[in-house]
């Protein structure tokens, strides 16, 4: 991926996204150390944006800087996806609830566009963050200005739980997308209890797939 000629900010975010999706997808491994003079040779750009690719990533918990090794993808531990999703379970119900009385007709075209999407995404990256970006769509509306930040730290933090997932089981990727189907329904319908058990069983589900990673694990 060559991002010669394009303006700082522009080729910052592209590298920004070619190496997510690189995590996401599993081309780079947790642990693996990122150099940045390596990573700007082969997408074609200066160190500057790489540094401030690899400073966004750090932020959404797909980098780590390690004081000895530097920058280094994160290794997901399923310890760490548990505790991610018992908060979301706890939290994002209650939004849910919230959302589908608040959420506009231009939301639910936003979500009903991403989730087309998704139906026809194979690519385990692209997929995850589409996921993501379709819950934002339908929670944003129920939550206040001090728990949508957290919902947005949580969700970019189970991003790399929601690829390991997806690699553990791959029907992981379609029965997703079967509740999110019925979860955008329920949103359509103003249904505010249905709208908070499929959540809450989206979210189950995935961490179900994790004990899947951890099971199969060496």
């Amino acid at each position: 991926m060559v991002l010669d000629g394009l303006s700082p900010r522009t080729a910052h975010e592209a590298v920004r996204e070619s190496i997510r999706q690189a995590i996401m997808r599993g081309d780079l491994e947790g642990g693996t150390r990122l150099i940045q003079s390596e990573l700007g040779e082969s997408l074609g750009v200066s160190t500057t944006p790489v540094r401030e690719a690899l400073r966004d990533l750090a932020t959404e918990g797909l980098v780590e800087f390690d004081r000895y090794r530097g920058a280094v993808v994160h290794s997901p531990s399923l310890e760490e996806g548990r505790e991610i999703y018992e908060i979301r379970l706890l939290l994002e119900p209650v939004a849910a609830r919230k959302a589908v009385h608040r959420i506009s007709d231009e939301d639910l075209q936003a979500a009903s566009a991403l989730l087309s999407r998704m139906d026809d995404e194979d690519d385990i990256g692209r997929f995850a963050d589409l996921n993501r970006s379709f819950h934002a769509v339908l929670l944003t509306p129920g939550v206040s200005a001090r728990l949508e930040p957290i919902l947005r730290v949580l969700r970019d933090a189970a991003a790399i739980h929601v690829s390991a997932s997806i690699k553990a089981r791959p029907s992981q990727m379609r029965d997703s997308n079967a509740i999110h189907h019925r979860l955008l329904d329920a949103y359509r319908r103003r249904d505010a209890e249905a709208a908070a058990e499929l959540t809450s069983r989206h979210l189950s589900s995935t961490v179900e797939a994790l004990e899947v990673v951890e099971q199969n694990l060496p």
